[in-house]
């Protein structure tokens, strides 16, 4: 099975994460939203959703929202939210949805670069750019892999909820590899994995060109400063459909 279908239908996968900072989360919508001056009640698609909590937001805002995920568990728990303008379904984001349907698409929080092989990776994209229509917008949130690089930590040790979460990285086949340990209340060994593409602001440029998407801004933090090769602790950019 595919790492990502394994780890984010898992439990487990909530209690490492949860201390997230939700405020900043829902800060960098709300950045956004200033930015982008979307007209009242276009259509909005949250790609890679997860359970929701960026799909909310914007369906709070009075936009048109639909999120999608590959995981059927995030889905249900997302679904038990929906609304008049807020709706959720499992869906593979390789796989093409709504055609030139919605104004803007979301990819938050590095919900890309998941897939072993590039051409999975160019499918996505083409996905992403199919849903939109002319004119449309795409913003994609990802890791700024040459910080991750200078700043990056081999192994640590995080403690959640009584759990110690032992976490191994390393860099292997152009992916950062994640391996996470541990051992729940039944003295039972769990292992999970995590393997994110190393792309670079050129890689998505290139990649989105050839889905007829043209880069338009890029940002380096939630709170949408300038992005910076090195420094900037992500990689924040608004593409445009031809």
């Amino acid at each position: 099975m595919d790492w990502y279908k394994n780890w984010f239908g898992s439990p487990f996968y909530k209690i490492l994460y949860q201390n997230r900072d939700e405020f900043e989360a829902q800060e960098f919508v709300e950045n956004l939203l200033t930015y982008l001056q979307p007209q009242p009640g276009c259509s909005m698609l949250d790609i890679a959703c997860g359970e929701g909590r960026f799909a909310k937001q914007l369906a709070e805002h009075g936009y048109d929202v639909t999120g999608i995920d590959i995981s059927i568990e995030s889905i249900e728990t997302a679904q038990e939210f929906e609304t008049d303008n807020l709706h959720f379904f499992t869906q593979d984001m390789r796989m093409p949805f709504y055609i030139n349907y919605f104004d803007y698409a979301f990819n938050f929080f590095t919900s890309f670069g998941y897939f072993a092989h590039d051409r999975d990776h160019q499918l996505a994209a083409k996905s992403f750019a199919a849903a939109l229509k002319k004119d449309g917008i795409l913003v994609i949130d990802y890791m700024n892999y040459d910080h991750v690089l200078a700043n990056f930590v081999d192994a640590e040790t995080v403690v959640r909820d009584n759990f110690t979460f032992h976490i191994n990285r390393k860099l292997e086949r152009n992916h950062v590899i994640k391996n996470i340990t541990f051992t729940d209340r039944n003295n039972k060994q769990w292992h999970y994995s995590e393997s994110v593409a190393a792309f670079t602001l050129s890689d998505f440029i290139k990649m989105f060109r050839q889905a007829e998407m043209s880069l338009v801004s890029t940002f380096g933090d939630y709170n949408l400063g300038s992005y910076h090769p090195v420094d900037s602790p992500r990689l924040i950019m608004v593409f445009k459909k031809k």
